[in-house]
């Protein structure tokens, strides 16, 4: 299997952010759901984008964001996967965050 690109930068408001909790091995994680709008242009046509997305966060990106609060805006960045191996569902498995000021 070739390697390839898993990549994804996402602004948006957060909705949801859980309680930090920590792993068997004591790793910081942090469950968050991010809501995104904006206008893209697809096929030269401008559309409206709406979409919530939930993520995770771990180690020291997990207690940064675990100091944020729903409503803040934020620009996340990192991967996507699995939410677990019996899923089907998508999460965004952030890497790098940092508020945005209004």
């Amino acid at each position: 299997m070739s390697v390839e690109a898993n990549e994804v930068a996402l602004s948006g408001e957060l909705t949801t952010v859980e309680p930090l909790r920590y792993t068997p091995a004591g790793i910081p994680l942090l469950s968050f759901k991010l809501m995104h709008r904006s206008r893209q242009t697809e096929a030269g046509l401008k559309r409206q984008v709406e979409c919530e997305m939930g993520g995770m966060a771990m180690a020291e990106v997990a207690v940064a964001m675990s100091r944020l609060k729903p409503g803040q805006p934020v620009k996340v960045s990192g991967f996507l996967n699995r939410k677990n191996r019996m899923s089907a569902q998508l999460i965004l498995h952030v890497t790098e965050a940092r508020a945005i000021k209004e």
